[in-house]
């Protein structure tokens, strides 16, 4: 039996009807005959979801008990004893209960699937993993349920279930969604509509990415290698040279022109690695490329033409943008170049040949060897051919019945090929005419004369002069790949020290300046940054940032002037830095400007930190108000009208009763008030604290008196011998309120909540134990944010304040909050003060 095939509706938020097109398409599937069950549903109370299971036959659920409670569960082996041909089950991310066999749905699903059943499921965007971080940072609500996103990949049919923003908030609004008390906070907070058209778009792309890959997938397959315009795709080839900046600007313009198609920058690198861009202008062209909304890739190839239209055809592209030669017309008519062959074996691509500034201007550049030899080296050269061949014709000419004319001319030829490896071509060319020369005059019969009397000798003698001039070029060329090799390799070890320095987090712009004037011995490094003049007055030049001694003011102050993009420039003062280390200069420099646009991005992130952090609070507060303190404010205005209703004849029972309601409604509001007041005061900066010396025990019985009747179930065993405290009563007595209120709010039947004390060294620790269902480690840190609470089921127990409010009075007090397991099940917070000097027995 094969493995059955999965069907995934993909949603793009909540309450989109994910669950509800499942079902319609198991009720089509039965009506055509196909043997579909419901392995698990959840209906979420809506009844038109429901009405969709009459006729369905359902799988009983698995029911499990964890820490007291019961819940109920896919039973994936019941689906499989049962082998139906369609199995339908929802929330395809599900975490389930601790205890059963599988952590995850999906897992149960890949079950179902290998059985050999078909199964169709449902998942919201915000659960695929790779976007989870992206879904918490546009709604603030991070989501602990997720499921790996090649899960979804792997499924043979994926269908987006949509709705345009508005729609779904009028369908919660009409209460299709949730219950109607929880639609105000749910409007306020997740299902804003910026929330909900993000979490639209991420959808749609994740889905696009997912059509790409079954495209691909089937292209490959059926070993389609033609380019499908199904979607047009525009690629930008790049060199690295100036002219990169109007290409890619052209062609963010051709892709724009056509809706929706996908812009992509490549550049080919030799793979022999000795020839390249500058790292700072395709660094520059990077930024722009994606500042342009596309993509940057970079292919190895000696063969460009043949790199760029492989590359095209594997991302189907359908046009290739590409700059005219920047080679001189001689060079164009003898070879063809790289535009002219690409088009030539574009196919079915059109190639778009821009044309630029920089045309025909070559950007090569200048090699090692030959002039730029050091002086000593080329003199070396000069001197071993003019001393070297006269010495070797004497020597020859003494010898001269020993050695034929060949043999003399190997001797020749290898002193020929030793002015090459010591002063490069020219002087080996010099090498090899004198040579032939002195040959022909010395050597070659008739002796002493230019004539040659054998075409043999004439023959042997043009051979010479061609091979030495052929080897001297390739013990030139190889001695200068050589040096090349040798230079890269120090530019590579220097460019490696810099990658694994931003490996490791040392990438501070100041550290960076640093790190190159010690690597070069220079004098200062100085960043500066071209401004824009005030009042009509010229741009002007800026230090931004210097290392060494005294900076320069403008880039032609320094000895080396390397410029980053229009408005950025390295000056180095110190000495003239040869061309050849220009290449690891621009990589400093590209990092330099990656390192500035960092700072300033940490900069500006910093500065709207406070502006988040304000808009997420009046959000909250605003949910607040419209909800939690909007419940007892309405329970005490009830029992109050009901009081002052003269049509009923209420008892003295039902009057204290009404009475009570009130009193404690209004408490309760008095309570949320206060926090709400402490908690702005504690951001603002602004809390007045009066620390003395204090006992506990003269805190502890207020914070019980204040909570009132639930204080019976609290049990406290605190040592009269402790040291006393330094604390704000006031301040410690609403810490232990909130405490003592959220460890009752939890805390099982039977057991009471349990206050313990102890001091050790110069600190006293209070313990505030329950036995609740605990916290988990990875959310510790978020119960203590304000207007956070872990169970959204319950909306009636506050305003998720007491633990962030707790912690931030307590750290004004010059102590800590620590959240701990208690032992054998339950959250025990244990509020650590300075002890001040030691209490009487």
């Amino acid at each position: 039996m094969g493995r059955g095939q999965l069907r995934v509706y993909l949603g793009a938020a909540p309450g989109v009807g994910k669950t509800y097109a499942m079902l319609c398409e198991g009720r089509r599937r039965l009506e055509r005959g196909t043997d579909v069950v419901v392995g698990y549903v959840e209906t979420h109370g809506r009844p038109r979801t429901a009405a969709l299971l009459d006729g369905l036959e359902v799988v009983p659920r698995r029911t499990l008990t964890h820490r007291g409670a019961s819940f109920t569960e896919l039973d994936a082996q019941a689906v499989i004893d049962r082998a139906p041909a369609v199995a339908l089950v929802d929330e395809l991310a599900h975490t389930n209960v601790p205890g059963s066999r599988d952590a995850k749905r999906w897992q149960d699903v890949e079950r179902i699937l290998d059985a050999g059943i078909d199964v169709i499921s449902t998942v919201n965007v915000q659960h695929l993993e790779s976007v989870n971080d992206v879904v918490e940072e546009i709604t603030g609500i991070a989501q602990r349920e997720t499921l790996p996103d090649e899960v979804v990949r792997r499924a043979d049919q994926v269908e987006l279930v949509d709705m345009a923003p508005e729609a779904l908030r009028r369908r919660m609004a009409h209460g299709n969604v949730y219950a109607p008390e929880k639609v105000d906070a749910a409007l306020s907070n997740y299902f804003r509509v910026g929330n909900l058209t993000a979490l639209r778009e991420l959808a749609l792309l994740w889905l696009a990415g997912k059509v790409d890959e079954q495209l691909d997938r089937y292209r490959a397959d059926h070993g389609i290698a033609r380019t499908w315009e199904a979607r047009e795709r525009v690629v930008v080839a790049l060199t690295g040279g100036p002219e990169g900046d109007t290409l890619i600007r052209r062609a963010a313009r051709i892709a724009d022109r056509t809706k929706g198609a996908d812009l992509l920058a490549v550049h080919v690198t030799r793979g022999d690695g000795l020839a390249g861009a500058g790292p700072a202008l395709l660094a520059r062209q990077r930024n722009l490329i994606e500042g342009l909304g596309g993509t940057y890739h970079q292919v190895v190839g000696d063969d460009v033409p043949r790199a760029l239209l492989e590359f095209a055809a594997a991302v189907n592209a359908t046009q290739l943008v590409m700059g005219v030669s920047r080679r001189s017309r001689l060079s164009r008519a003898l070879l063809p170049g790289v535009g002219v062959t690409t088009t030539a074996l574009s196919g079915p691509i059109d190639v778009h040949m821009v044309t630029h500034e920089h045309a025909h201007r070559s950007l090569r550049r200048p090699k090692d060897g030959g002039p730029n030899l050091p002086l000593r080296r080329r003199l070396a050269g000069y001197a071993l051919a003019v001393f070297g061949l006269p010495l070797l014709t004497f020597a020859l000419t003494e010898l001269r019945g020993s050695f034929s004319l060949p043999t003399q001319i190997m001797f020749f030829l290898a002193t020929v090929v030793a002015v090459a490896l010591a002063g490069g071509l020219w002087p080996a060319l010099l090498a090899a005419v004198a040579g032939s020369l002195l040959l022909n005059f010395f050597f070659a019969p008739p002796l002493h004369t230019l004539t040659i009397a054998q075409h043999e000798n004439l023959i042997a003698l043009a051979v010479f002069l061609l091979v030495a001039a052929g080897v001297s070029g390739v013990v030139d060329l190889a001695a200068r790949r050589s040096r090349e090799a040798a230079r890269f390799g120090g530019d590579a070890e220097v460019l490696s020290t810099l990658a694994g320095n931003v490996l490791r987090g040392e990438h501070e712009l100041d550290a960076l300046l640093g790190r190159l004037r010690e690597t070069f011995g220079l004098d200062s490094v100085t960043l500066l940054e071209r401004t824009a003049g005030r009042g009509g007055d010229p741009p002007r030049w800026q230090v931004v940032t210097t290392a060494g001694g005294r900076p320069c003011t403008v880039p032609e102050e320094g000895d080396t002037e390397i410029p980053v993009g229009d408005d950025l420039a390295l000056a180095l003062r110190g000495r003239p830095l040869p061309a050849g280390d220009r290449r690891i200069l621009e990589a400093f420099a590209a990092q330099a400007a990656a390192a500035l646009r960092r700072r300033r991005l940490e900069a500006e992130a910093e500065r709207a930190r406070p502006l988040e952090a304000v808009d997420r609070m009046r959000t909250a507060l605003l949910s607040a108000v419209s909800h939690d303190l909007r419940t007892p404010l309405s329970s005490a205005k009830a029992a109050v009208e009901s009081l002052r209703n003269t049509e009923i004849d209420w008892t003295a029972g039902e009057r204290a009763e009404l009475a009570d309601t009130a009193g404690e409604s209004l408490d309760r509001l008095d309570r949320l008030v206060a926090n709400l007041l402490d908690m702005s005061r504690l951001q603002a900066g602004v809390l007045g604290m009066a620390a003395r010396p204090l006992a506990l025990d003269e805190v502890v019985p207020r914070a019980l008196d204040e909570i009132g009747a639930a204080a019976r179930h609290v049990r406290v065993a605190i040592p009269g011998d402790l040291p006393e405290i330094e604390a704000d009563p006031a301040l410690l007595e609403r810490v232990l309120v909130n405490l003592i209120s959220n460890a009752l709010r939890y805390n099982p039947p039977g057991p009471p909540v349990l206050i313990t004390a102890g001091a050790l060294r110069d600190r006293v620790e209070l313990r505030v134990a329950d036995r609740g269902p605990g916290i988990p480690a990875a959310d510790r840190d978020r119960v203590f944010q304000p207007f956070q609470r872990l169970d959204d089921r319950d909306n009636h127990t506050g305003v998720g304040l007491g633990l962030a409010l707790a912690r931030g009075l307590t750290e004004a007090m010059g102590g800590e909050l620590i959240p701990e397991d208690t032992p054998g099940g339950g959250l025990t917070m244990i509020v650590v003060l300075p002890a001040g000097r030691k209490g009487a027995p």
